[in-house]
């Protein structure tokens, strides 16, 4: 198995070139050869593209969410990591160029990004069911925000979460 240097590596690539040509135009041998590395190595531990994505989106998100304070006031942090990832090129290149790859982790299944997000929202909140709520809320306003634009914008629906946040949590 390759050692974590060699999958940051190998992260690294994947998202450099998600970031230039999409996840449907990238391949294991563009990121093999990205990260200076055998597509072998890569093989071992990532079958294919999308699973190899799937890594990639929890470790760029788990970061996001890493950098937020969220004891001290959960609902600043919560608008301020919906915004966050609104803003993570990462984010905008998969809305923008390959929006499907989401579909599965909303009616399908969870994934190891809403695993990570719900224990650091379930240690905020105390609460299992409303970690969940919250997750559902904010999930909403990351992908639906932008359709519910003119004559309101971003700010004025960030300003509506953290109304609904506060009047949930407070």
């Amino acid at each position: 198995m390759p050692s974590n240097r060699h999958n940051d590596d190998v992260l690294d690539a994947a998202r450099d070139c998600v970031l230039a040509y999409g996840v449907r135009r990238t391949t294991l041998t563009d990121v093999a050869r990205r990260a200076g590395v055998s597509r072998m190595t890569i093989y071992r531990r990532w079958p294919d593209i999308r699973t190899l994505v799937g890594d990639l989106m929890t470790r760029e998100w788990v970061h996001v969410i890493e950098d937020l304070d969220i004891s001290q006031d959960p609902v600043k942090a919560v608008v301020e990591g919906v915004r966050a990832l609104r803003g993570h090129p990462l984010w905008r290149k998969i809305v923008e160029a390959d929006p499907e790859l989401l579909l599965p982790y909303l009616i399908q299944r969870r994934g190891a990004s809403h695993e990570a997000i719900l224990a650091v929202l379930e240690r905020a909140t105390g609460d299992v069911r409303k970690a969940r709520a919250v997750l559902l809320v904010a999930q909403s306003f990351l992908l639906s925000a932008p359709t519910m634009l003119d004559p309101v914008t971003l700010g004025d629906l960030d300003d509506e979460l953290t109304a609904l946040l506060e009047g949930y949590l407070g």
